[in-house]
């Protein structure tokens, strides 16, 4: 007995839903190679950078921006925590 073309069409869509899935990559996605570094550099440079400010009785690093040098330093830290939410 032949088979109903409505099964035939339901195998179909499922083969090719099949084919669909197959196609995605497997496993996770690794960041690029340069991400972690940068981010560590900008972890650092704005601890670097609040430090130097505090040490020299808020004078340095950029002399005459006063206490925008916070701001500057927590930006760079800030930066840093945005790339680690990239890295995997």
């Amino acid at each position: 007995m032949p088979k109903s073309k409505l099964r035939k069409k339901v195998q179909e869509q499922h083969a090719h839903e099949e084919q669909i899935f197959d196609a995605e990559p497997h496993g996770p996605i690794e960041s690029p190679s340069w991400l972690a570094p940068v981010m560590v550099a900008n972890f650092l440079i704005g601890l670097f950078w609040i430090v130097v400010f505090y040490v020299s009785q808020t004078t340095y690093p950029i002399p005459g921006i006063g206490a925008w040098n916070m701001i500057i330093g927590f930006s760079f830290i800030g930066v840093g925590f945005s790339l680690a939410t990239k890295w995997r």
